[in-house]
């Protein structure tokens, strides 16, 4: 049986967001629909990715809210992170991850550009993708996205739960219809990150 997919995701991105902003953000935005936390941080070194995991173990524990750690399986199980997410590079590696980790409440997700990649997550085992990127997003600049119809499209004709990423603001995420959000500047970026997790969360269903 799958782990079911959070509502509203927010992804880390210390590069830009750091520092005590950062984490009064986090708070804000878990205090008002947040119900997960992916560390993204593929330039921290192994000490630094621990110290900041641990930190937002504390702080999501607070709100029942999942820790999903990208990539390094060894770090979520050190902080009794909630699961792991992969690249879409790397999605052969689930089932070792799954086997690795050998905990039935702990998510194994992956990252998907295209059906091709929809269908090998599920292949895999993966409980949930992210179908990405939706909208043109800073974070990949110049990249081509999928648009709202093929989004939809290939959200509609996958058998794995989806959650959208990729450019999504307050100002468009209406557009999808979908109640499953993840997000990066959308609230780190936000003047009033609680505000603004409260309105993406209001998408749920």
């Amino acid at each position: 049986m799958r782990v079911k997919p959070p509502l509203l995701t927010l992804i880390t991105d210390t590069e830009h967001y750091s520092g005590e902003p950062f984490f009064a953000a986090c708070d804000q935005a878990l205090a008002n629909g947040v119900d997960a936390i992916l560390v993204r941080e593929k330039e921290l070194t192994s000490a630094k990715l621990l110290a900041l995991a641990s930190r937002l173990r504390d702080i999501t524990r607070t709100y029942q809210a999942r820790l999903i750690i990208h990539t390094q399986a060894d770090v979520a199980h050190a902080v009794d992170a909630d699961g792991v997410h992969v690249a879409s590079s790397n999605m052969n590696t689930i089932p070792s991850i799954r086997s690795w980790l050998n905990n039935s409440k702990m998510s194994v997700s992956a990252s998907c550009h295209n059906a091709e990649e929809l269908a090998q997550a599920r292949q895999t085992g993966a409980d949930f993708v992210m179908l990405a990127p939706v909208f043109p997003t800073q974070s990949h600049p110049g990249a081509p996205s999928l648009g709202v119809d093929a989004f939809q499209r290939l959200a509609t004709q996958a058998d794995i739960p989806i959650i959208a990423l990729g450019g999504i603001t307050t100002g468009n995420y209406q557009k999808l219809a979908l109640n499953k959000l993840a997000v990066i500047s959308a609230i780190l970026g936000a003047d009033d990150p609680g505000q603004a997790a409260r309105q993406l969360s209001s998408v749920r269903k």
